[in-house]
C-alpha cells in the first residue's frame, strides 16, 4: 500500500512538473524574443535610441540599458521625415541621424540587441539637420533639411562600420526644399528624394562610383502638395509610391509612378489616388508588394490600399488608432515576417502596434508602448 501510494505521489509530482514545464514553455513561446525594434528618440542635448525586444505576441519590452546614446545631439523637437534610422552591414550596424549636431551615428547591434557606438562612428552629415538616410548595400545617402545646408550627401560604409564621405557626391538643394525622405530602389540603380517644402520630387540614376546623375526633367512636380513619405514596391524596383500630405482636410492622396532606368517619373493609371483622410505622411508596403499602408497623421488613422499588378491603387479602408488624442503618428515599419506594423507616435511619445492580415489592420491589446519622457521620436526600424 505504502509502495503504491509512493508511486502515485511520484506520478502526481511528475505530472505537476511536466504541466508546469509545458505552461512555462507556452508562456515563453508567447514571450519569445523574435527580434528588435529601434526608435530615434531625438533627445536634446544628447541623442539616444530606444531599443526593445519584440515578442511573438507583438508586445515590446525595453532592452536592458535602453535608451542608448548615439554620441550626437538630437533637436529635442518633433521632426517630420521618413527613414531617420536604417539597419546596415547585414544587420550588424544601426545608422541614426543626429539632427541637433548635424551628424550621423553608426551603432553596433550586439547579439542581445543592445547598441554601442563603433570606433569613429560619429561623422558629419555633410549638411545641416540630417533627417533621412537611404542605404543600399554599402552605399549610404543622407538628406539634410536645414535651410543653411540642405542637400543629399553620399557615403560608403567601410570595414568596422566607418562611414566615409564620397568626394563630389553632394547635391545641393534650395533653402526651402525641406526634404522629407530619401531612398534607393530595390536594385540600387535609382535614388529618389521628396521635397516637402516645394512639392517636388528629385530623381537620380546611381553610378558605379556612388555619385548621382539627375534624371532628365528632375526635379518632377508632385501630383499633390507636400510629397512626403515614399517607398519603392519591394517586388518591382520600377514602381514608386509617394504620399501627398498637404492637400487639406479629407483630401490626402497617394501617387504612383513608373521609374525609368534614367530615373524619369511617369504617372501610373489615374494617379494620384484618393486617401479620404487628412495628412497621409508615412508609407510602408507589404513585403509581397500587394498592399500599401499610409499613416494619416492628422486623423489619426492608417489607410490600406491594394496594389494592382501595373501599380494602380485601390483603397481598402482606414483603421483608426485606439487612443487618437494627441497621438500624431509618424514613421511606420513592418516586421520581417510582415505580420506586425509598428508606428512611432510622436505626440504620445509611444509606439503603436497593429496585427496585419493582408490589407486589414487590428491594433494589438498591448499597444501602445511608452518611449522615454524626454523624447521627440521619429524614425523606426525593425529586425
Amino acid at each position: 500500500m505504502r509502495s503504491s501510494l509512493g508511486v502515485l505521489r511520484r506520478c502526481a509530482l511528475l505530472a505537476f512538473v511536466i504541466a508546469g514545464a509545458t505552461a512555462a514553455s507556452a508562456s515563453a513561446h508567447g514571450r519569445a524574443v523574435t527580434g528588435h525594434v529601434y526608435i530615434n528618440d531625438n533627445t536634446s542635448p544628447a541623442n539616444t535610441v530606444a531599443a526593445f525586444d519584440r515578442h511573438a505576441d507583438g508586445s515590446l519590452t525595453p532592452i536592458p540599458g535602453s535608451p542608448f546614446p548615439t554620441g550626437g545631439a538630437g533637436s529635442g523637437a518633433v521632426i517630420g521625415s521618413q527613414g531617420a534610422l536604417q539597419i546596415a552591414g547585414r544587420g550588424h550596424y544601426l545608422l541614426a541621424v543626429d539632427a541637433g549636431s548635424n551628424q550621423i551615428s553608426v551603432l553596433r547591434i550586439r547579439r542581445d540587441g543592445a547598441l554601442g557606438l563603433v570606433r569613429g562612428g560619429l561623422v558629419s552629415s555633410g549638411g545641416v539637420e540630417p533627417v533621412s538616410i537611404a542605404r543600399h548595400r554599402g552605399l549610404v545617402y543622407v538628406a539634410n533639411a536645414g535651410a543653411a545646408g540642405a542637400d543629399y550627401s553620399g557615403f560608403r560604409l567601410a570595414f568596422g562600420g566607418r562611414l566615409l564621405p564620397i568626394p563630389g557626391s553632394t547635391v545641393p538643394l534650395p533653402a526651402d526644399a525641406q526634404p522629407g525622405d530619401v531612398l534607393f530602389n530595390g536594385d540600387g540603380s535609382n535614388l529618389v528624394g521628396t521635397r516637402v517644402g516645394t512639392s517636388l520630387i528629385d530623381s537620380f540614376s546611381v553610378g558605379r562610383d556612388g555619385r548621382l546623375t539627375a534624371a532628365p526633367g528632375s526635379p518632377f512636380a508632385a501630383q499633390g502638395p507636400g510629397p512626403f513619405g515614399s517607398e519603392f514596391r519591394p517586388t518591382d524596383p520600377r514602381q514608386l509610391f509617394v504620399s501627398n500630405a498637404h492637400g487639406g482636410a479629407g483630401n490626402g492622396t497617394v501617387s504612383a509612378f513608373a521609374v525609368s532606368r534614367a530615373g524619369t517619373l511617369t504617372s501610373i493609371g489615374s494617379s494620384p489616388f484618393a486617401d479620404q483622410q487628412t495628412a497621409p505622411c508615412w508609407v510602408e508596403i507589404s513585403h509581397d508588394g500587394r498592399f500599401l499602408f499610409t499613416v494619416n497623421t492628422a486623423t489619426p488613422s492608417i489607410s490600406s490600399y491594394a496594389i494592382e499588378w501595373a501599380g494602380s491603387l485601390r483603397l481598402v479602408g482606414s483603421t483608426p488608432f485606439n487612443g487618437p488624442a494627441g497621438l500624431a503618428p509618424e514613421d511606420a515599419r513592418l516586421s520581417p515576417d510582415g505580420g506586425t506594423l509598428w508606428v512611432v507616435d510622436s505626440g504620445g511619445r509611444a509606439v503603436s502596434a497593429f496585427r496585419v492580415n493582408g490589407g486589414d489592420l487590428v491594433e494589438l491589446p498591448a499597444s501602445p508602448t511608452a518611449l522615454p519622457a524626454s523624447s521627440a521620436p521619429f524614425g523606426i526600424v525593425v529586425n
